[in-house]
């Protein structure tokens, strides 16, 4: 076996079995090696940074590890933006980047840069293959360190020799280092504050969804606290029959009055909250000044493990209560379009256990509303801000979890980031709803100018807000990727082509077309 295919095995010994790629030249060994074994899922997106949004989704959805490929800095100057989402949300993914033959690097080739540098600025791990016989250690190595700390990027640079030379002996990871658990004392603490009036559990991660969640609900529900999550988080359970939570809202403001009674907050698999950007005159933080803040757990420490003690020191039993969301579907709405009422469709007509991958930015908080008492589902939001998340990670999504509805939520300009997605979900086959809401424009920073005090905008501001003259033809660009489309103007059409879509045996898109405020 020559390096590339001690690798690929590599991979498949240790599970990792799908890899969303973009490969070029100097990658040409890996896609040999990777044709000679059919058991790893090759998946190609027509931009890297496809390929790194839907390795989040797929790591989200499943909890392992997915692998790109991705050729030489500049492709992985591409990838960067969702490799950042994906850090912010603690997916583990391995980046294979080729790149030129070592010996070749001495010369000042077109594509030669410093791909250690700006995969430094964005992974966990890196390292290059310094021969041939260490790439499946070094691969081995890679698994291992996207797999700890919950989740982390690794990034191996393989220089196009390492992978043609003859290799060594497939390799067999080494365990993932244990997650530290608090102290007893910080954890009797904990307990302790949460029985305060105005005390707040924050939960992040693992404790989103499944049983975590539930035993979160449990705690809350003994001590009186509020269970609460962050704004963007990367997988968060909803719908009839979930556990209550209360997410932060996007705008400051908005965060300040959620937390202005708060007297404790303790935080367990997640950061310190806090506001998106600056504001002149308002602050970073959204809790009042004298609210103590309670850092239990970070987000690569023992999350499971913190829940369950804090629970056992609280006396929980596994069939204690916890507070449950009802199971409210709404009658189908007709007339106009407006987001509230675009929101409340989807909670109708949505399927159990669906995932809604959302990325609709100012339109999220009226689409979302009405969706928390839909039937159950899975909500995967922008952790990092960067836009372009959302029809990447749906695809990762979807091949992760073949047997569930996925719908996209997106805005028009967000959209137009990653759009090539729509051809990897077409030729995939995908049960992927994309929504695209169509109000010509990023509206979010028509708000943003407004929160820093510019109240006049003139005609720069607006051709670099609006997203007219020309429309884009969402339909044609669907059609255009193998998707089939329909636009709604109405009500009526909306729901029939949700309709229409969900009964569709793979993607299909929908242009929404929503009057701008």
């Amino acid at each position: 076996m020559n390096g590339a295919e001690t690798l690929v095995r590599t991979l498949l010994e240790n599970g990792v079995d799908t890899c969303f790629a973009n490969p070029g030249t100097s990658e040409m060994h890996f896609v040999a090696a990777l044709d000679e074994n059919p058991d790893m899922r090759c998946i190609l997106c027509l931009f890297e940074g496809g390929t790194t949004g839907a390795a989040d989704g797929y790591a989200r959805m499943t909890g392992n590890v997915a692998a790109t490929l991705l050729h030489l800095a500049p492709g992985f100057g591409n990838a960067f933006a969702n490799l950042h989402n994906a850090r912010k949300g603690g997916s583990g993914i391995v980046n294979i980047v080729g790149d030129h033959a070592s010996y070749h690097l001495k010369y000042e080739s077109p594509l030669k840069g410093n791909v250690e540098g700006i995969s430094a600025a964005v992974s966990h791990w890196t390292r290059t293959c310094q021969n041939a016989r260490s790439v499946a250690l070094d691969g081995a190595a890679a698994i291992t360190a996207a797999r700890s700390g919950g989740g982390q990027i690794a990034t191996l640079i393989l220089p196009a020799d390492t992978a043609w030379e003859p290799g060594g002996d497939v390799a067999v990871c080494a365990p993932v280092p244990e997650p530290r658990l608090p102290g007893a004392d910080r954890i009797a603490a904990a307990a302790e504050v949460l029985r305060n009036p105005g005390a707040c559990l924050m939960v992040g991660r693992d404790a989103l969804y499944g049983r975590l969640r539930r035993i979160a609900g449990q705690i809350a529900h003994e001590t009186g606290c509020r269970l609460m999550s962050d704004t963007a988080v990367p997988r968060l359970e909803r719908g009839g029959g979930s556990v209550q939570i209360e997410p932060l809202v996007y705008h400051i403001d908005g965060k300040l009055g959620q937390l202005e009674q708060a007297s404790h907050i303790v935080l367990c698999g997640l950061h310190r909250p806090v506001a998106f950007f600056a504001y002149p005159g308002k602050p970073s933080l959204p809790e009042p000044a004298d609210c103590q803040v309670h850092s239990l757990c970070d987000p690569g420490m023992d999350i499971a493990g913190t829940l369950y003690a804090l629970a056992q020191t609280l006396g929980i039993s596994d069939d204690a209560p916890a507070d449950i969301v009802p199971l409210e579907l709404p009658a189908l709405p007709e007339g106009t379009v407006t987001l509230e009422k675009a929101g409340t469709a989807i909670a109708a007509l949505m399927p159990e256990n669906s995932i809604i991958v959302n990325e609709s930015v100012t339109a999220s908080f009226p689409l979302l509303s009405a969706t928390r008492t839909a039937r159950p589902h899975d909500l995967l939001a922008t952790t990092g801000g960067a836009i372009g998340q959302c029809l990447p990670c749906a695809t990762g999504a979807a091949v992760a979890c073949p047997d569930r509805q996925v719908i996209a939520l997106s805005g028009d300009g967000s959209a137009m980031y990653t759009l090539q997605s729509l051809w990897t979900m077409a030729r995939e086959h995908l049960n992927v709803v994309v929504i695209v809401i169509a109000n010509r424009g990023y509206q979010i920073l028509h708000g943003e100018l407004k929160a820093v005090g510019v109240d006049s905008v003139g005609r720069n501001a607006h051709r670099m807000f609006d997203l007219v003259d020309p429309d884009l033809d969402w339909v044609a660009l669907a059609q255009g990727h193998g998707v089939p489309a329909a636009r709604a103007t109405s009500m009526e059409a909306f729901n029939n082509a949700l309709t229409k879509g969900l009964d569709t045996n793979g993607p299909f898109l929908i242009e929404l077309v929503v009057p701008a405020d």
